[in-house]
């Protein structure tokens, strides 16, 4: 039998995945999702960003059921199933959109948009949906 070498250590990459648009009308917020789960499913070191109508990924109540599309904004609550826990929401989106954390699905850290910045130029890997 044929013996093989353990692989090396395993390289770690910091992805940053920012959501820039509505929940619904298209498949974009609802795909990201679940490329985050994958990623995180891979023990990469992933952070998520909500900012623009982004935010209203993250709004409870959502009521899909008169544009005949699947409420998909409980399943957020499985990023800390996988251990994603840099959740980032832009303050300014929130307030130009009249919302607090209060009014969102889970916790989340809100930060201004030159702390964004920087948080966004700490990561390996940076892609919007």
């Amino acid at each position: 039998m044929e013996e093989f070498e353990e692989a090396g250590p395993q390289i770690i990459k910091r992805f940053m995945y920012v959501n820039r648009r509505a929940p619904y009308g298209t498949i974009y917020a609802h795909e990201c999702l679940e490329v985050i789960l994958i990623a995180a499913a891979f023990d990469q070191d992933v952070s998520v960003v909500f900012l623009d109508d982004g935010v209203y990924e993250l709004k409870k109540g959502q009521d899909t059921s008169e544009i005949g599309m699947k409420n998909f904004s409980k399943t957020y609550g499985a990023l800390d199933d996988y251990d994603v826990e840099k959740i980032y929401v832009e303050k300014e989106s929130l307030e130009a959109r009249g919302l607090t954390a209060d009014d969102l699905v889970i916790p989340v850290e809100i930060v201004a948009a030159d702390k964004l910045g920087e948080l966004m130029a700490q990561q390996d890997i940076v892609l919007g949906s």
